[in-house]
């Protein structure tokens, strides 16, 4: 239990914050689940365009590394590729 009234703020914050991310992560993973469930390339790349902006936005709100979704937008390039 938080001792102090700026303590108990941070974890309402925290929590918030949590939920909130959680979400967006959730997006995230169902976005690139569809992606990689595509066998047409037009539809692929369409969708590829949609997750990479998506990862650049969480990357910039620090909810991913930007390591990592340099990363993941390599490996999705990879695989529209291989379909077409």
């Amino acid at each position: 239990m938080p001792q102090h009234k700026s303590a108990a703020k941070r974890v309402r914050q925290t929590a918030r914050r949590n939920a909130r991310n959680r979400g967006h992560r959730s997006k995230m993973r169902t976005m690139i689940k569809n992606l990689r469930g595509t066998e047409d390339a037009t539809q692929a790349a369409t969708l590829l365009n949609d997750v990479k902006a998506y990862l650049d936005r969480m990357a910039a709100k620090n909810i991913i590394h930007k390591n990592k979704a340099a990363n993941v937008k390599g490996q999705l390039e990879k695989f529209v590729s291989s379909l077409g």
